[in-house]
């Protein structure tokens, strides 16, 4: 045997030239997908539909093709393979939450002649990016008779934006400059510029919030919405604008929410793509990632089991606990989440010869969490050889991967959880330069491997 065959090397995954137009034309999909579902129930919403075009059906419907909504913010889908499901299942889940800012449930308030709305932040943001930037606004508000009324303003071109105005460099030296960057940015004062306009006539010239008022009655002549209404609702506000292209060569894409939802879509598109096989497929959509997936919508929730428990009666296998348990025993599941690529511009918080490479294909983590491997899964070495060696058979360009250097931080995934129920689990998916910004960084060829990685595991783990 080579030297060459004896040691590993990471390598570019712009190796075909043939693949350059099917990686190309993966992306304009995959874009699409990134400017539909900028939060978790717009993406319930596009992923449903694009599941209903290709022929499933609500799990209550029955079929070999299912899928079930969960509380409008989770949503699990399945191809019935001819196997037992209780020998297993193959699996596909990854989260459909993205780090944002909310308004709050009493958001409106007026100071100086300006409508400003409150936030407060949701996940692991860098708050001052979240300053001067064109934010759109999406959500829903429940109105008090029970109607649902869906908000979505700022991304069309002809909408108007918000934003959260920063401070003048000319005033900033004390409350800015001179304090620590976690301090100079204060959480309270991420205040929304809501409106500017007062209400007009002559008996509101003496309101003491006729600013407010304005605004109010704008959203109650477009929504029928008064301000009673916010108490429920929930409202994003995310950046505004379409996923876009990036450098010179368009090789790369730049875009808000793509943690996680390049797997998310990886995922869908593999299962979509892939026919059936003797296992049953699955994938399965989680929120409340970012917040460490709690909630009935979480990862933590009782949403997964249940679905699979559905899955079982379906099928008219046995369904109780023991059942449930043997299923998830031998299920194996890739925990689609995505990764920190090795940034050039701060390559000393990366382990160089076990960081990510940007353009290197699909990242395997066998572990994650930080310290001493604390918060994680750590996965078998038997399921990450099997999944290489399928990876390998498929010609899937992948590398293994880690967040950064030890004790550097670090950061969990929903792998623990699905873990703990007794399945194989591994993290697999995109690197990202900028994880967590406002618009994060990722590579098409990364991109496509990640789907073909998705797409090999479901048809033959």
């Amino acid at each position: 045997m080579s030297g060459k065959d004896l040691i590993y090397k990471k390598n570019t995954a712009w190796q075909k030239d043939g693949d350059v137009d099917k990686i190309y034309d993966f992306a304009q999909g995959y874009k699409k997908f990134l400017d539909a579902c900028k939060t978790e129930r717009l993406s319930v919403d596009y992923t449903v539909e694009l599941l209903r075009k290709a022929g499933f059906k609500e799990l209550e419907e029955g079929g070999d093709k299912v899928y079930q909504v969960f509380k409008s913010k989770s949503v699990a889908f399945a191809v019935l393979g001819k196997n037992p499901l209780v020998e297993g299942a193959n699996v596909i889940a990854s989260h459909i939450d993205s780090p944002r800012v909310d308004l709050k449930q009493n958001p409106f308030f007026e100071s100086d002649d300006v409508c400003m709305a409150k936030t407060h932040y949701y996940g692991g943001i860098k708050k001052y990016q979240w300053f001067s930037t064109p934010l759109a606004l999406h959500g829903v508000v429940i109105k008090s008779d029970g109607t649902k009324v869906k908000i979505d303003i700022g991304e069309e071109s002809n909408d108007p934006v918000f934003v959260i105005p920063d401070l003048l460099p000319h005033l900033a030296r004390k409350v800015q400059y001179a304090k620590k960057l976690p301090d100079a940015f204060d959480a309270n004062k991420m205040n929304l510029v809501f409106s500017s306009m007062p209400a007009f006539g002559d008996d509101k010239k003496e309101l003491s919030s006729r600013f407010k008022l304005r605004a109010l009655q704008i959203l109650n002549e477009k929504y029928g919405i008064k301000e009673k209404d916010f108490l429920s609702a929930e409202l994003s506000l995310v950046p505004a604008g379409q996923a876009r292209d990036a450098g010179i060569d368009a090789s790369m894409i730049l875009a808000y929410g793509q943690d996680d939802r390049v797997c998310s879509y990886c995922g869908l598109r593999a299962l979509l793509d892939t026919q059936k096989s003797a296992k049953t497929t699955i994938c399965y959509f989680a929120d409340k990632e970012e917040i460490g997936s709690d909630g009935n919508t979480g990862a933590k929730s009782a949403f997964f089991k249940n679905f699979l428990q559905e899955l079982l009666r379906l099928k008219g296998e046995d369904f109780g606990s023991y059942s449930l348990a043997k299923t998830l025993g031998n299920t194996q599941i890739i925990s689609a989440d995505v990764t920190a690529a090795l940034n050039p511009n701060y390559p000393e918080v990366h382990d160089k010869q076990n960081a990510t490479i940007l353009g290197s294909g699909v990242e395997i983590s066998k572990f994650g969490g930080g310290g001493g491997k604390y918060s994680s899964s750590d996965a078998g070495s038997e399921f990450v050889a099997k999944l290489t060696r399928i990876f390998d058979k498929n010609k899937v360009a992948w590398q293994m991967g880690s967040l950064g250097k030890v004790d550097e931080g670090g950061g969990g995934t929903i792998a623990k959880f699905l873990a703990a129920l007794g399945a194989d689990v591994v993290d697999c998916g995109t690197g990202l330069f900028g994880m967590h910004s406002l618009y994060e960084l990722s590579s098409k060829v990364d991109v496509y491997n990640t789907y073909l990685a998705y797409s090999g595991f479901l048809r033959e783990c």
